[in-house]
């Protein structure tokens, strides 16, 4: 199962205390100052880790706290440095405030690495305050607090193409026919539950990735049904690939409906490319089959597909539409 939404507590270590220390030398009756600096406290680093594909360890690992830096010592002896902490997170999550929902972090590359929190500096030790009127300095600098937040991870899958259509468009049956994925299909809404990726293997050894996200129903966008809670992993594509079943009475009143719930949730969404195929074209006769690829969509400017992915009607020049599109 995949889980895409995580809220953790982050803190990186604290800086050591600087030393207060006297050289302690025979026949030496006063020795100069010789404590050391306190060791810089671990940082918090995020890196992208492309073998991940969800953020499941964080439902069970909800606090990560850096080591801090150990305090300096006499003799000129420097505090250890502590140990930063390596969060590895899939490719594709985002990491937010928790208090204001601002967007910290990107980590859309596969081995992007990022130090997220720096550790607190080392105080330093009073053999840096040595001065020709003060050759005791009896003080040294506390290390500085490590910073600390409270963040949420949210994991958006990174494709190049997004499936979107309503319950039973065959969004399912198309991924797991170009590609290799295996989603469950039957014949019932929602038979999705959660995001499945696809690797489509493209003419000589090219390749690109579809998204397939629970069917979207009206009211989407405010909760209703299952698809908003997985639309956000498709405002990374370049395209959406919008299936229509080619029995429905009304086509345009689909489009207008999958747009409008696009729209009001993101911005971003609405702004997409937009490819609409009519899906089960093994149900219709040749002259239906025309009469849909030349139908004229309101808001849309693109040519129309008619596809069968059980009968692998129209399936390539879909396919060579789409990459021909990914590659300008």
């Amino acid at each position: 199962m995949i889980i895409d939404y995580a809220k953790i507590y982050v803190k990186a270590g604290d800086g050591g205390n600087g030393a207060v220390a006297f050289r302690r030398e025979k026949y030496v009756p006063k020795g100069g100052p010789s404590g050391g600096n306190g060791g810089n406290g671990g940082s918090i680093i995020f890196i992208a880790d492309g073998n991940l594909s969800t953020l499941l360890d964080f439902r069970y690992k909800r606090k990560i706290v850096a080591e801090d830096g150990a305090a300096g010592g006499n003799s000129l002896k420097d505090g250890r440095a502590g140990k930063d902490v390596i969060i590895k997170v899939p490719p594709g999550t985002v990491v937010k405030d928790a208090e204001s929902g601002e967007i910290l972090l990107d980590l859309d590359e596969v081995g992007k690495e990022v130090v997220f929190l720096k550790g607190g500096m080392g105080g330093k030790g009073n053999s840096n305050f040595a001065t020709p009127t003060n050759q005791t300095p009896r003080y040294a600098q506390p290390g500085r607090p490590g910073k600390e937040m409270n963040i949420i991870l949210e994991l958006k899958l990174i494709a190049d193409i997004g499936l979107v259509g309503f319950p039973n468009a065959g969004k399912s049956t198309l991924i797991s026919v170009v590609s290799a994925a295996r989603p469950k299909i039957a014949d019932y809404p929602f038979t999705t539950l959660e995001p499945n990726l696809g690797i489509v293997k493209y003419k000589d050894y090219k390749s690109f990735v579809i998204a397939d996200i629970p069917g979207i129903i009206e009211g989407a966008h405010a909760g209703k049904g299952l698809g908003h809670k997985f639309l956000k992993h498709i405002e990374r594509t370049k395209i959406l690939l919008i299936l229509i079943e080619s029995t429905v009475e009304d086509p345009q009143k689909e489009f207008d409906v999958l747009m409008k719930e696009l729209s009001e949730f993101s911005e971003v969404l609405r702004e997409k490319t937009k490819v609409i195929a009519f899906t089960k074209s093994d149900l219709l006769a040749e002259d239906e089959k025309k009469k849909l690829s030349g139908m004229k969509i309101k808001g849309y400017d693109n040519k129309i597909f008619v596809i069968s992915a059980v009968a692998q009607e129209g399936i390539t020049n879909l396919l060579d539409y789409l990459w021909n599109f990914l590659k300008t």
